[in-house]
């Protein structure tokens, strides 16, 4: 059996290697480095796969999430929320802004933010509302855009890890996620569904003068060079990501097509085991989850040592996220009670991701959930 890993890039790297090799080559001839036309085409490329009117491509999600809410005009003391159980990048940019985080927490079965709690928190200073599509599949984004026209508040959408999924609405229609709310961030780091081999990210909007806006901000604000309009950073995609992402996006829908059959075997292959709890896929449209983690939750109090055990046993795993936002030391608020966390507080004790990736093969799977099996039922 060849080396688990968590995430496999060389593998990947294989199959694409001509392509990616040769497109490399190509900016390193050109020496277009900033704004070549391998960026250009990316965006292009992308704008058609997504079906959403622009594409801004920048350096990292990160700084994406970031330059969405700055385009949006957002000013301190306004308040945005989130999902309590999520990566730090999300409620980060928030603060640098000096907006008000207000953290929420999830629903039990998708990990993804909870609609009931999203219109429990909102008040008169609130000016967003920051769904996180978690591990790959979308959050309500029905409940979500009814709440946020009711309130005449915006959605800003954390695409980081569902890149390709769709969300179906109740009344059948569907969207590429990152397309739904006013605009969207993504990231492109390397183990993401779409990566390149570095950092990099994007925003998504249909409106048009927010996406001029963003065009400026991610360029120090110009529009016309040593003309600065308005206040931006410096972020911006480097030819050679967006030349490997131009060879990766043509993959896209294969590469979640295979973490979805790594993700049916994984779930096929615990059941009947009441003490993990698979993932939940909310519809079983064949792009609905696109399974940047697979993450179980454990029951039986054994989690920590069951990292340990799969880490002897040559398995990596994550734990996503053993510290609630809402208690770490950055983000800790008097304003917070723990009664409004029961669910992210539970699952920071359960979850754990087991490896997720295209080159994923039947005899790893087969190791790997046998030796859940085996630990958990001891």
């Amino acid at each position: 059996m060849k080396k688990i890993q968590m995430v496999d890039l060389k593998g990947q790297y294989e199959g694409i290697k001509e392509q990616v090799n040769t497109s490399i080559t190509e900016v390193l001839d050109s020496s277009a480095f900033i704004n070549g036309p391998h960026v250009h085409a990316f965006q292009k490329e992308l704008e058609d796969y997504l079906g959403v009117k622009h594409v801004i491509p920048c350096a990292n999600g990160t700084d994406a999430l970031q330059i969405c809410m700055m385009g949006l005009g957002l000013k301190p003391g306004d308040e945005v929320i989130t999902a309590d159980f999520t990566f730090a990048a999300t409620v980060e940019v928030i603060a640098l802004l000096n907006l008000t985080p207000v953290l929420v927490d999830v629903e039990p079965d998708t990990f993804n933010i909870d609609p009931k709690a999203i219109e429990k928190a909102i008040t008169p200073k609130t000016k967003a509302i920051v769904p996180v599509h978690l591990f790959g599949q979308c959050a309500n984004m029905d409940a979500i855009m009814e709440l946020a026209d009711k309130h005449n508040l915006y959605v800003i959408e954390d695409n980081a890890q569902a890149i390709g999924a769709s969300h179906t609405f109740e009344d059948g229609s569907k969207q590429k996620a990152g397309t739904i709310g006013h605009v969207a961030s993504t990231s492109f780091f390397p183990s993401k569904n779409l990566g390149c081999y570095g950092d990099g990210g994007a925003i998504f909007t249909n409106d048009d003068d927010l996406a001029h806006t963003i065009r400026g901000m991610v360029n120090h604000g110009m529009y016309k060079r040593y003309h600065h309009d308005v206040v931006g950073v410096n972020s911006r995609l480097d030819s050679i990501q967006a030349a490997v992402l131009r060879a990766k996006l043509p993959k896209l829908d294969e590469y979640n097509k295979k973490r979805r059959e790594a993700a049916d075997k994984y779930s096929r292959a615990f059941e009947g085991q009441a003490n993990i709890i698979v993932p939940r896929i909310l519809r079983e449209e064949a792009d609905g989850h696109v399974f940047h983690q697979y993450t179980l939750r454990i029951l039986n109090e054994k989690r920590d040592e069951l990292v340990q055990h799969l880490n002897d046993n040559g398995v990596p795993c994550g734990v996503y996220y053993p510290i609630p936002l809402h208690l770490q030391k950055a983000y800790v608020d008097e304003r917070y009670n723990e009664a409004d966390f029961p669910v992210t507080n539970q699952l920071v004790k359960e979850v754990i991701s087991l490896p997720m990736h295209t080159e994923l093969d039947d005899e790893q799977i087969n190791f790997i959930t046998n030796l859940v099996i085996d630990f958990v039922n001891n």
